[in-house]
């Protein structure tokens, strides 16, 4: 497991045995207990964008959604 880099508690790293045929490239995060795996595809990056872009509207959108009157 070929770790690329590490960066804000985050170890960010792929397998080398991952797939057959084998996937698209990608990296796999781990930290803070949880974990993630993030395709590098064109369409991904715009989406991974678009989302950091818009943060706040989506955190604002989800909270008016799930409120319980809190």
């Amino acid at each position: 497991m070929p770790i690329v880099f590490r960066e804000g508690g985050l170890r960010y790293y792929f397998f080398s045995n991952e797939g057959s045929p084998r996937e698209p490239v990608h990296i796999h995060v781990r930290g803070g207990g949880h974990d993630a795996k993030v395709w590098l595809e064109p369409e991904i990056g715009r989406i991974l964008e678009a989302v950091s872009r818009n943060r706040k509207r989506i955190a604002k959108a989800w909270h008016d959604h799930f409120s319980d009157g809190r």
